[in-house]
C-alpha cells in the first residue's frame, strides 16, 4: 500500500497460510483492500488540501506578486497570477524550490503549508547541468544559489533525452522507446518519470514530459562521453553518433 500523495510505500496487505489452501479470490480481495486504504487517503489528504485553501486564499489576495499556495507534499491548493499546476517539488525550509511561471522560489511557511512566490528580484533563471559522467551522474540546478541531485543511470538518461527533445517533450510511449527499443511497461516509465519529478519538482513538467521552458541547460560532450557510450538504452546510445 502507497501513499497516493508521495508514493510512499506504506505497508503490506498479508494474507498468509499453505499454497493449496489460497481461494482463487485472495489475490483480488488483497486488491481491493488495498485500493479501498488508497482511496481513504486520497480523501483525507483533499480534504486537507481544501482546509488549507481557506488560508491560501486570504494570504495569495494579500499579496501583490504571483504565487501558489501547497502542503507539505508540494500539492497546489491555490495559485495566483498563473496557470494552475497539480503540484510542484516538495518544499521545506532548508532550501528554495524551482516552480514553472516563478522560477526559485524560498518557501515560507503558513498554517498547514508553504507559501511559494518570487523574490523581490522576481523571476529567477535557472540553469540545469548535467554531469553526466560524474559518479553517480548528477543534475546541477543553479539560480541565485547551486543545489545537486545525484542521479540513477535510468533518471540522467530520462533526463537528457528530454532535453534533447526540447519544448516538445516526450509521452510514456515514446521515452519507453527511446530506453528499450519497444514500448513495454508505461506503468513503468510513469512510475521513474514520478520519482524523477519529485526530486527535482519544477524543472520537470508532464503531459508531455518536458523540461520547463525557462531552464537554460548545459550538456557535456556526447560524443566523447562514456556515460553515453555505455548506455542500454537505444536512444541515448545512437547520441555519441551525433
Amino acid at each position: 500500500m502507497h501513499d497516493p500523495r508521495s508514493g510512499e510505500l506504506l505497508g503490506v496487505v498479508d494474507v498468509s497460510g499453505p499454497a493449496e489452501t489460497v481461494h482463487p479470490t485472495t489475490v483480488a480481495l488483497v486488491g481491493t483492500a488495498v485500493k479501498l486504504a488508497e482511496a481513504s487517503l486520497w480523501r483525507c489528504h483533499e480534504k486537507g488540501l481544501d482546509a488549507l485553501r481557506t488560508v491560501a486564499v486570504p494570504v495569495l489576495a494579500a499579496a501583490s506578486a504571483p504565487g501558489m499556495v501547497v502542503d507539505d507534499h508540494g500539492w497546489v491548493a491555490a495559485v495566483r497570477g498563473l496557470p494552475h499546476l497539480d503540484r510542484v517539488a516538495m518544499p521545506t525550509a532548508d532550501g528554495p524550490v524551482a516552480v514553472p511561471g516563478l522560477g526559485l522560489c524560498v518557501p515560507e511557511a503558513v498554517p498547514g503549508g508553504w507559501l511559494l512566490r518570487p523574490g523581490a528580484s522576481g523571476r529567477t533563471a535557472l540553469r540545469l547541468t548535467l554531469e553526466l559522467d560524474a559518479h553517480p551522474p548528477r543534475a546541477v540546478v543553479a539560480a541565485t544559489n547551486v543545489w545537486v541531485y545525484p542521479l540513477s543511470t535510468r533518471h540522467a538518461e530520462v533526463l537528457l533525452l528530454l532535453a534533447r527533445a526540447g519544448r516538445t517533450g516526450m509521452d510514456a510511449a515514446a521515452l519507453s522507446t527511446a530506453l528499450y527499443g519497444h514500448v513495454g511497461s508505461l506503468v513503468t516509465i510513469r512510475a521513474e518519470v514520478s520519482r524523477l519529478r519529485k526530486a527535482i519538482g519544477g524543472i520537470l513538467l508532464a503531459r508531455p514530459y518536458r523540461l520547463a521552458p525557462e531552464v537554460e541547460v548545459v550538456l557535456p560532450d556526447l560524443a566523447t562521453s562514456p556515460f553515453v557510450a555505455g548506455s542500454t538504452a537505444p536512444a541515448v546510445r545512437a547520441l555519441a553518433a551525433g
